[in-house]
C-alpha cells in the first residue's frame, strides 16, 4: 500500500502532457524517486531512423564525466601477458578456450566484454549468444583491442554503449537518483550530445524527435529537445 501511494504522488506531480526543460526535468526525477533502493536513471531518445538499414543504424559509446553509479562486470578473452595485463587492470572474469566454455554453457557473469585482436576466431563462435545480449566485442566499440587495461579502464570510470533498438529508441542509464541534479544534468547533456554526433548519413527529417527521462520506479518525464545542449 505504501509502495502504490509514493507511485502515485510521484505520478501526480507529473504532467504527462507537458514537456519540460532539462534541468526541470531531472530536479522532478530526483524528487519523485522515493523507493528504498538507490533507483537509476535513463534516459530514452526517440530517433528519426530506421535501425533496420545499415546506413540508419546508431551505435556507439560515450565516457559519461560523472560515471553511471553501476560497477561493470568484465570479461576478457585473452592469453598470456594480455590476460595478465586484464587481471591487474580489474577484468571480473579472463580466459581463453575456458572462458569460451563457460559462455556455451550459459555462465554470462559479465556485463562488458573486451578480447584482443587474436581471440577473435574464438569469440566469433560464440556470436549468437552474445550478439543478442549486446555483448559481441567490436573494433568500432574499442572492445576488441590491444590496450586492454585502456578499454577496462574506460568501461569502470562509466562508459556507457548505446544501440539503436528496432522501432529507432536510444537510451541508457546516466546515473543514480542519489547523483547531484547537476551530475545527472552532465550525464544527460554527454548522452544527448554523443547521440546526435552519431546522426547516421541516411537519417532524413527530424533526427531526435522526443526525449523522456526517468527512473527506474518513477513516471517518465518528457523533455523539451531545444533544452539538449543548454
Amino acid at each position: 500500500m505504501a509502495h502504490k501511494k509514493r507511485l502515485a504522488a510521484a505520478y501526480k506531480a507529473v504532467d504527462r502532457s507537458k514537456t519540460y526543460g532539462l534541468p526541470v526535468a531531472i530536479e522532478l526525477i530526483k524528487q519523485t524517486a522515493r523507493a528504498k533502493f538507490d533507483e537509476t536513471v535513463e534516459m530514452a531518445m526517440n530517433l528519426g531512423i530506421d535501425p533496420r538499414h545499415a546506413d540508419q543504424m546508431v551505435r556507439g559509446l560515450v565516457s559519461l564525466p560523472n560515471g553511471t553509479g553501476k560497477t561493470l562486470r568484465i570479461a576478457v578473452f585473452a592469453r598470456g601477458a594480455k590476460a595478465e595485463e586484464a587481471q591487474a587492470a580489474g577484468a571480473d572474469v579472463v580466459g581463453a578456450e575456458d572462458l569460451a566454455e563457460r559462455v556455451q554453457g550459459g555462465q554470462i557473469e559479465f556485463d562488458r566484454c573486451i578480447a584482443t585482436p587474436d581471440m577473435m576466431a574464438l569469440v566469433g563462435r560464440l556470436g549468437k549468444i552474445l550478439g543478442p545480449r549486446g555483448l559481441m566485442p567490436n573494433p568500432r566499440l574499442g572492445t576488441v583491442t590491444m590496450d586492454v587495461r585502456g578499454a577496462i579502464q574506460a568501461a569502470k570510470a562509466g562508459q556507457v554503449e548505446f544501440r539503436a533498438e528496432k522501432a529507432g529508441i536510444v537510451h541508457a542509464g546516466i546515473g543514480k537518483a542519489s547523483f547531484s541534479a547537476e551530475q545527472l544534468l552532465e550525464n544527460a547533456r554527454a548522452f544527448a550530445d554523443a547521440i546526435v554526433k552519431a546522426k547516421p548519413a541516411g537519417a532524413k527529417g527530424t533526427y531526435v524527435q522526443k526525449v523522456s527521462v526517468s527512473s527506474t520506479m518513477g513516471p517518465g518525464v518528457r523533455v523539451d529537445v531545444a533544452t539538449l545542449a543548454g
